[in-house]
């Protein structure tokens, strides 16, 4: 019988300062959970004290459901909620649908939350450079020579201070909406987070909401220079833009598909021309730069050197109150102030969090300035950040303020070849699951702070012949990804029922579900069943895939072994001349009083074999002689005819070795737990 994760847990917080944390060989004790400076109990009353501990919360202060950690469901906002399915290649609004703020009902958070969610990032929500009329709102008409796609670019953004005008049923109170939307997550227990884009903003960007005194980005620029510290922009100083010349034969990077447009005339107009967002300095970029933005100015000059203060190095050990404290008799370029003016503005407005594109591409310092300002207000904000390049991970942690990475270039690049069925066949890199150790024991001072996850927008579909074909090669590595380590667990919309992103919608190619276009998400639809978000248009196959994600982003957000101790057992059993090869993956977490088993199988056979568990830390668990019975946690192993399980955990005589027989279905994983405090 299969046993659930109960759905209420109570965690006491442990309000110390924040340490760094040792790194854990493969099966020695792991490291231990530290926590923040803007938790420390000298900066809260009793009162404030005692409503912490009662609030479920990771060791960061960040919400979760229960005893484990925060789960994040990635959302794009205008596709979640529309039921067209036309899906006309550079289809309009009207042929295509959109979907709006309202489609997130109470119901629909619900099934959002049943995934274990507790933060939603809307991606998509700032107003952003988009191809339809609403110039009877005073908005102003986008050209598409300078957008992507026919509904835009979510990373073009256009007015900082308001929000996509596709998402609302009223244009005009669209703020609103999204206000309404941001008040019926909180009811649903779960928080907010947005994009912030630091590193470019739309070609044509005016925002028309922005409060009194705050000024338009570049509205101040000397445009007769190429570079001067307070403008906002860069310059091609002589030389008006031109925009990108199409690639012969290939229509995707004609403006709407090559559709007419009053607007689509080859032309755009300013003058001078601006440095195009990722850092092209030329008056015509090429049609593979991000021509749809410009770049925006931090105080680093053309030469690469800074144009502002430094920030010493011992502020890497101190809190964000001290980073806060450096910033405030400084001069600063003036984007600094013109970005904490935005994200105080969404604060404000009840936002929870913030995901930073690119922003490795923006100075630690600004990030030091920006996030310790944000946590000065919130202490409690979730500050993810997309970061691709590892030597900097610390850097971004430890100066810049950042709660969590994209843990994307090691863990995530390590594990798709896995799912592809390439563990023996990479290249230049330890094979396998055995890559997967070496990375987590080379990030083990930081791993609570680098994200997980399988999908986003940016990625393949794990069901798109271009990645791995089926979306059943997705749930050992959802077992590892969630389970490994106490890092947050991100989930993109559709993922759960196996969404393969193979509808060609216009700009960009299938595989990845468009982010730049009207379209409909045919397996997330299937979930959504018109509104009833029941998903009873489901196959059993694709029901069965979000049961599973169901079980094991559960164990992820409640169970208390998340937030305990890590060992690695694979490089032990790839040693013990079984049938466990490179295409196998085990690990255990545990407590004081929970041990948890999680063994994943990316063969197409099952795997029949024991798994060696070690002798010290049978000894640290207090495990003797005998044979016990392990709790099957999300339903996989097998059982006896009456029903009853048939996993133990044997310990030969003396500890002289441990093991658990395991038959381990392909393409799939198992999780057991001991419960040792109900062995006394």
């Amino acid at each position: 019988m299969r046993r659930r994760i109960s759905q209420i847990f109570f965690f006491s917080v442990l309000l110390t300062s924040f340490v760094l944390v040792s790194a854990c060989s493969d099966s020695s004790v792991g490291h231990e959970e530290s926590v923040p400076e803007s938790q420390t109990s000298d900066d809260m009353t009793n009162e404030q004290h005692a409503d912490k501990v009662a609030l479920n919360v990771n060791m960061l202060g960040h919400h979760t459901q229960g005893e484990g950690k925060p789960v994040i469901y990635q959302v794009f906002t205008r596709l979640f909620g529309n039921t067209n399915t036309n899906n006309v290649p550079w289809g309009t609004l009207e042929q295509n649908g959109v979907g709006k703020f309202n489609d997130f009902t109470d119901l629909a958070l619900q099934g959002i939350r049943e995934l274990g969610t507790s933060y939603i990032w809307y991606t998509g929500v700032p107003h952003h450079a988009v191809i339809r009329d609403y110039t009877e709102y005073g908005i102003g008409l986008d050209d598409p020579d300078v957008v992507k796609g026919r509904a835009g670019s979510p990373y073009a953004v256009k007015d900082y201070y308001n929000v996509n005008p596709d998402l609302a049923v009223n244009v005009e109170r669209r703020l609103e909406e999204f206000e309404a939307l941001i008040a019926r997550t909180h009811a649903n227990d779960m928080k907010v987070i947005i994009d912030i884009v630091p590193n470019h903003v739309a070609r044509d960007y005016q925002s028309l909401s922005k409060p009194e005194g705050v000024k338009d980005f570049g509205v101040n620029d000397d445009t007769s220079v190429e570079y001067a510290r307070n403008n906002n922009f860069y310059y091609v100083v002589g030389e008006s833009f031109k925009v990108p010349a199409a690639r012969e034969g290939q229509s995707i990077h004609l403006p709407l598909g090559g559709e007419a447009h009053p607007l689509s005339d080859g032309q755009f107009d300013e003058t001078p021309a601006k440095w195009t967002g990722n850092g092209a300095r030329a008056a015509q970029p090429d049609v593979n730069d991000w021509y749809e933005t410009v770049k925006v100015n931090y105080g680093v000059k053309p030469d690469g050197s800074y144009n502002f203060p430094a920030l010493p190095e011992e502020f890497r050990l101190l809190g964000y109150q001290a980073h806060h404290a450096f910033w405030q008799d400084k001069d600063l370029p003036d984007s600094w102030y013109k970005f904490e003016q935005i994200v105080h503005y969404w604060l404000d407005k009840g936002v929870d969090g913030f995901r930073f594109d690119m922003a490795e591409m923006v100075p630690v310092e600004f990030w030091s300035f920006l996030n310790a300002s944000i946590k000065t207000k919130r202490p409690d904000a979730l500050l993810l950040a997309e970061v691709y390049q590892p030597h900097l991970y610390r850097d971004y942690l430890q100066l810049g303020k950042m709660d969590y990475l994209y843990d994307k270039v090691e863990f995530y690049d390590a594990l798709k070849p896995v799912m592809q069925g390439k563990a023996s066949s990479q290249e230049n890199t330890t094979v396998g699951m055995s890559a997967i150790v070496d990375i987590q024991d080379s990030i083990a001072d930081i791993e609570q702070h680098m994200l997980h996850f399988l999908e986003n927008h940016d990625e393949q579909r794990i069901a798109s012949p271009e990645f791995a074909g089926d979306a059943e090669k997705g749930k050992p590595a959802l077992a590892v990804s969630a389970l490994i380590s106490r890092s947050p667990t991100m989930i993109y919309f559709g993922q759960d029922v196996g969404e393969d992103g193979s509808e060609e919608t216009g700009f960009g190619d299938p595989s990845r579900t468009t982010i730049f276009d009207y379209a409909g998400v045919p397996a997330h639809q299937r979930w959504m069943n018109n509104g009833r978000f029941d998903g009873a248009l489901l196959s059993d196959e694709e029901q069965a895939l979000r049961q599973f994600h169901i079980d094991i982003l559960n164990l992820s957000a409640h169970h208390p072994a998340m937030r305990g101790q890590y060992a690695n057992i694979h490089k032990l059993n790839i040693n013990a001349g079984t049938a466990y090869t490179e295409e196998h993956f085990a690990f255990i977490r545990y407590t004081n009083k929970k041990v948890f088993f999680v063994f994943a199988n990316f063969s197409d056979a099952a795997l029949i074999s024991p798994i060696s568990i070690p002798k010290d830390l049978l000894m640290q668990w207090k495990v003797f002689e005998g044979r016990y019975v392990l709790n099957d946690l999300i339903g996989n192993a097998p059982a006896n005819e009456a029903g009853e399980p048939e996993t133990y955990l044997s310990v030969d005589k003396n500890l002289s070795s441990g093991h658990i027989d395991v038959v381990l279905p392909a393409q799939n994983a198992l999780v057991f737990e001991l419960a040792l405090d109900e062995l006394k």
